[in-house]
């Protein structure tokens, strides 16, 4: 690499848009974060880490910080049937049995990853309204009035991206016909339910999970239910405890325990998109959500957009401006299918939870097979294909 390095401009201040950053920046690029909120922040519900992300936030020196603010998940972690018998272990460890699976709240992640900034590269307050580019520059305009120019620009806006139409014809996400209630519950106050552990309960058409977080001081749990309606997707909007408790009535008495004490419950409809076949053109390319939301039934949403801004940190530390929108499709060449597969596989999770199967003894053998394609989730490591990648620019 022989000419100037390029900048970087990352519309989205997310998990995604975060970490990129810090993996960026981890190369010696120079990175500014655009963010349309007033503040960085999340709802206060879960985040599930898993071996293949995690070996990246280890990267970039953010490992301390997530064993200090997450909760290790270990080999304990079980499916139950909607009554509580059991059904199979859960794979958490990659195939060489390191276990680097954490529960974390949302909200410590992006602490996390922000903290670990500084402060004038995060810029609150800007909401992309449009995107420009000719053959030197790309510029991103904001609805406060600001234009950015830039060598490169990063989508990380979510899966109502503003930056995705830029790149591909407008499309709308696919509504899955399902709900999810989710928050958290102090462990005080349920202090029998084991904190080191992931437990699902897979009944008809519906699904209940938990998983530690905050070091097991509070207990993370999702209530996965059917919905009459299609609803706009947001990760906050207010759920009903009771209608909550009433959807999950009769099951595992553990259950009603727990939902005993939910005082507060956000709701979030599932949706996903289908796999785009382009996700750059010239100087823009996108990452995480923006590219390919995914259900959460494999609980790799923000894993996928770490393993994308790990990748693409790889190649353009090996890139100079005159090579940058090459680059930008190697990432794209090099990313699309893994995560396409992703997003089939969490489809195709969804439907074993909900036990969607005439069979259900056929239903649980595959539950229990899932963990050989969980350990091959878990090992991949996308930084020496994307070193190999790039050697065809660099």
């Amino acid at each position: 690499m022989a000419g100037k390095r390029p900048n970087v401009a990352i519309v989205g201040g997310g998990i995604g848009g975060l970490f990129a950053a810090n993996a960026l920046r981890a190369q010696g690029l120079k990175v500014d974060i655009y963010e349309q909120a007033p503040a960085l922040g999340e709802v206060g519900a879960g985040v599930y880490l898993t071996p293949n992300s995690v070996r990246h936030l280890n990267r970039v020196g953010l490992g301390p910080q997530v064993e200090k603010f997450g909760a290790l998940v270990g080999t304990q972690s079980h499916y139950f049937h909607q009554d509580g018998t059991p059904i199979a272990p859960v794979q958490v460890t990659d195939s060489s049995g390191w276990n680097a699976t954490y529960g974390m709240h949302r909200a410590d992640l992006v602490e996390i990853l922000a903290g670990a900034l500084p402060q004038e590269i995060v810029h609150t307050g800007h909401r992309c309204t449009g995107f420009a580019q000719d053959a030197e520059t790309a510029r991103v305009s904001f609805a406060n009035g600001a234009t950015v120019a830039a060598d490169i620009v990063i989508g990380a806006d979510g899966i109502h991206s503003e930056l995705r139409p830029y790149v591909f014809p407008p499309s709308n996400p696919v509504f899955h016909g399902g709900i999810a209630y989710r928050s958290v519950v102090p462990h005080r106050l349920i202090p029998d339910w084991p904190n080191k552990a992931w437990l699902m309960w897979l009944g008809k058409g519906k699904h209940f999970l938990t998983f530690p977080v905050r070091h097991g001081e509070l207990v993370n749990y999702v209530g996965f239910v059917p919905a009459d309606q299609q609803m706009k997707e947001s990760w906050s909007a207010p759920g009903d405890p009771d209608v909550l408790r009433a959807e999950f009535a009769g099951w595992d008495p553990r259950i009603g325990e727990l939902l005993s004490h939910v005082t507060q419950t956000f709701r979030w409809a599932l949706y996903d998109r289908e796999p785009l076949p382009v996700w750059t053109k010239g100087r823009l390319t996108l990452l995480g959500d923006a590219a390919h939301p995914m259900l959460p039934h494999l609980g790799q949403g923000a894993n996928q957009s770490i393993e994308d801004g790990m990748a693409l940190a790889t190649i353009l530390a090996l890139c100079d401006v005159s090579t940058a929108s090459a680059a930008l499709n190697v990432y794209e060449r090099l990313r699309r299918e893994r995560v396409a597969a992703v997003q089939r596989g969490a489809r195709e999770n969804g439907m074993r939870y909900d036990s969607v199967y005439a069979d259900l003894a056929r239903r649980d053998a595959e539950i229990t097979a899932h963990a050989e394609f969980r350990k091959r989730l878990y090992d991949h490591d996308v930084v020496p294909e994307a070193k190999a990648a790039a050697m065809s620019f660099a």
